[in-house]
């Protein structure tokens, strides 16, 4: 899944901008651009009928289930704190045109701004992992991205798609507090998708991070060793810094043996440990995420760093995404072309770099065939994408893996 920018992000001004968590007054029409080359990757190499608009799965969700289309408009008059006069607004909507309030807050034919939009929808990454066989409909710590768990929450209720595996009772929802209740200490659930990592069938990495505290990883933990979900739940401790906002921000994996991160935290092992939560009850402690891979995982993985592990620039380079990679097949990532450094690396590591415009065209010419290409780095134009702070990994929500 994911979401292209909407006309939401072009009203953030200076003032709102902290509050809503966006750190720059983006062009827009510019954003919408880089974000098209992005799906287009995504789609050569994937199918089209395989990457989904998020806004899309809205509309046909409405459309779907007319009572629970009702129920919702109640819960977000509820929940925006709305005058009980926007029933009549919200019902009289097409279901395309009340998608588009939703995730904007603007409704475009009456020039009327209903309530703020959420910028960060873009990062669909956060909003629901899958995890083998289930779907956890994750829980964001911050006020301004609960409207985007609240459609989350919405689609995997009301969209066919996920129809069986939520009659199965494999969607896991984060937000219910009957089943995720506050810890005895009053410490509410809060999870973001961008700390959530599955390595392979049996380890789900989770890092305890800004965005993601220790409570939720234990509660959700115990749910997942309880419906025998995952065997091991890998604990990331990471400095709660908005340099290092989720885990991906700092290291993701692009095959087998690769994985790019920040080489201070990641390989070092600075101001952060591992611990492993296995089904048994037993307990494994590693100092860094490094040790952490090759104790458990893979003895072979080796650890590009981003910036070329030289300062300033992997401290450059990891706040511009040069770590948030997506890996579309092992091997093949996406990054943002602003990070010269991390491409040396990269490169010496045996990788090629091509730009997506290339790509494209080659493509289209029959040059290239995605079948084909391997070993490879997609560099995106990122001039406006990157000011979001969030890279490829993180404007990608995948709801089904092989």
């Amino acid at each position: 899944m994911v979401h292209r920018p909407d006309a939401g992000i072009a009203r953030i001004s200076p003032k709102d901008a902290e509050e809503l968590l966006f750190d720059d007054i983006v062009h827009l029409p510019t954003m919408q651009k880089e974000h098209e080359i992005f799906t287009q990757v995504l789609q050569a190499f994937m199918g089209k009928e395989n990457v989904l608009e998020i806004q899309d799965l809205l509309v046909e969700a409405l459309k779907a289930s007319k009572g629970a289309k009702a129920e919702m408009i109640d819960l977000v008059i509820d929940y925006e704190e709305l005058p009980g006069t926007y029933q009549t607004l919200f019902h009289s909507l097409s279901d395309e045109d009340l998608a588009t309030v939703l995730v904007t807050g603007y409704y475009e034919k009456d020039d009327h701004i209903i309530f703020d939009p959420i910028p960060n929808f873009i990062f669909t990454r956060d909003i629901a992992v899958t995890i083998n066989d289930h779907v956890i409909i994750t829980k964001a710590r911050k006020a301004a991205r609960h409207r985007e768990n609240f459609i989350t929450r919405f689609v995997c209720w009301a969209h066919p798609m996920f129809r069986e595996i939520r009659i199965e009772g494999k969607v896991i929802n984060l937000n219910t507090v009957d089943d995720f209740p506050p810890s005895k200490r009053g410490e509410t659930v809060s999870i973001e998708g961008g700390d959530i990592m599955i390595i392979n069938k049996d380890y789900l990495l989770i890092g305890c991070s800004e965005r993601t505290n220790a409570h939720a990883i234990e509660s959700l933990k115990n749910v997942l060793f309880e419906k025998k979900v995952i065997k091991n739940v890998v604990q990331i401790n990471i400095p709660a810094d908005r340099s290092y906002m989720h885990i991906d921000t700092i290291f993701t994996q692009i095959s087998k043996n690769h994985i790019v991160a920040f080489k201070p935290i990641i390989m070092d092992g600075l101001g952060s440990n591992v611990i492993v939560h296995h089904h048994t009850g037993k307990q494994s402690i590693y100092p860094s995420v490094k040790d952490f891979f090759h104790g458990e995982i893979n003895p072979k993985m080796v650890f590009i760093p981003v910036g070329n592990g030289e300062s300033p620039f992997q401290d450059r380079e990891q706040w511009t995404d040069g770590c948030n990679m997506v890996a579309i097949k092992p091997g093949v990532a996406l990054t943002y072309d602003r990070n010269p450094k991390t491409e040396i690396a990269l490169k010496a590591a045996g990788y090629k770099i091509i730009h997506a415009y290339d790509l494209l065209k080659g493509i289209q010419d029959k040059t290239i065939d995605p079948a084909k290409v391997k070993n490879t780095i997609i560099s995106l134009p990122s001039s406006e994408l990157s000011r979001g702070r969030g890279g490829s990994h993180c404007m990608t929500c995948p709801i089904e893996r092989e």
